[in-house]
């Protein structure tokens, strides 16, 4: 049983839209950075089968390397950031290294009939998709702290 920190409140009632987007936001951020470093130290003729399968191993790399890292380091990716979600193990901290190596790995298997492993965050009663199920991993709501103010400097009086 996974017991969730009473701060921290669950995903139940918000967007479905959340999860799918942080993925979008992750995966344009991955490509886009080894699409800039293919575009600036190679010039291979794209068109052999060769550089394709390269292209394609080399992308995947990125990608898994990507959000195993941050999920490992922060508990959450820029996308989720920006979604004010983040990933954690059933303490309420980021997954450690094989969490989010099974998570990596149930986020393939989840994709690979016709996306049917996302299916299950809508009967799932905690929102944990295969891949969450997978690692022993979920998704939490994370809204940003703010930073106490100070209380304003009293004021200096001139008397005297």
């Amino acid at each position: 049983m996974i017991l969730i920190p009473p701060t921290v409140r669950q995903i139940v009632n918000w967007s479905r839209a959340s999860r799918p987007s942080a993925l979008t936001v992750g995966c344009t951020v991955a490509s886009g950075v080894l699409g800039l470093i293919l575009s600036l130290f190679t010039a291979v003729d794209v068109s052999s089968p060769g550089a394709v399968l390269c292209g394609v191993g080399l992308w995947s790399l990125v990608v898994a390397n990507y959000f195993v890292l941050f999920w490992t380091l922060a508990g959450e990716t820029p996308g989720m950031r920006l979604m004010a979600v983040r990933v954690s193990n059933g303490a309420g901290d980021p997954p450690r290294l094989g969490q989010a190596l099974r998570r990596l790995i149930g986020m393939v298997l989840a994709a690979l009939p016709f996306f049917a492993g996302y299916l299950l965050v809508l009967v799932d009663d905690r929102r944990r998709g295969l891949r969450d199920m997978l690692a022993g991993t979920v998704v939490v709501y994370a809204p940003r702290s703010r930073v106490p103010t100070s209380p304003p400097a009293p004021a200096i009086s001139s008397n005297s």
